[in-house]
């Protein structure tokens, strides 16, 4: 059997501060960066919080939630989709979404989400059947942005793959 070699590309913008970002999407990056002073991160010291951006406008919001059993704890994107999902069924479609984390103490610094987040988070956007547009920061400071959930995870497993 002969080898391919093959090569998945990820399609982003990089941006070097919140002025190259759009007026909801400046919104939406604060929201984000607001929600982590509600983090419960008391064994981490890492305050993540997540905002999306619905069509209607509303800005809804996720903490990372820890607990002394560390597997019993969630992260920030899943408590913002769940909490909307359970708290606003009927909501209007998703446009956005942004990510923020800082320690404790500490400035803002990067918040790439775990895979299980990238594995909820493309459930959503597959749920709504439209792409979900995400900021995040980088490890070096600049504005990452992706027009779609997709694009972080290219080999995922979907409703398609289930018998």
């Amino acid at each position: 059997m002969a080898r391919i070699s093959k090569q998945q590309l990820i399609s982003y913008e990089e941006l070097d501060d919140t002025n190259d970002l759009t007026a909801a999407e400046q919104a939406l990056w604060q929201a984000a960066r607001d929600a982590t002073a509600h983090a419960y991160a008391p064994y981490s010291g890492f305050h993540v919080g997540a905002a999306l951006l619905l069509a209607d406008g509303t800005i809804f919001r996720g903490t990372n939630q820890e607990n002394a059993a560390y597997p019993s704890g969630l992260c920030a994107e899943r408590t913002a989709l769940f909490g909307l999902a359970a708290n606003q069924p009927q909501h209007a479609p998703i446009v956005g979404m942004a990510v923020a984390a800082r320690p404790a103490q500490g400035q803002f610094g990067p918040a790439l989400p775990c895979g299980a987040c990238r594995q909820v988070m493309l459930e959503y956007e597959t749920r709504q059947s439209q792409p979900i547009p995400l900021l995040l920061p980088s490890r070096t400071g600049t504005i990452l942005r992706f027009d779609s959930f997709a694009l972080l995870i290219p080999f995922n497993f979907s409703a398609d793959d289930l018998p």
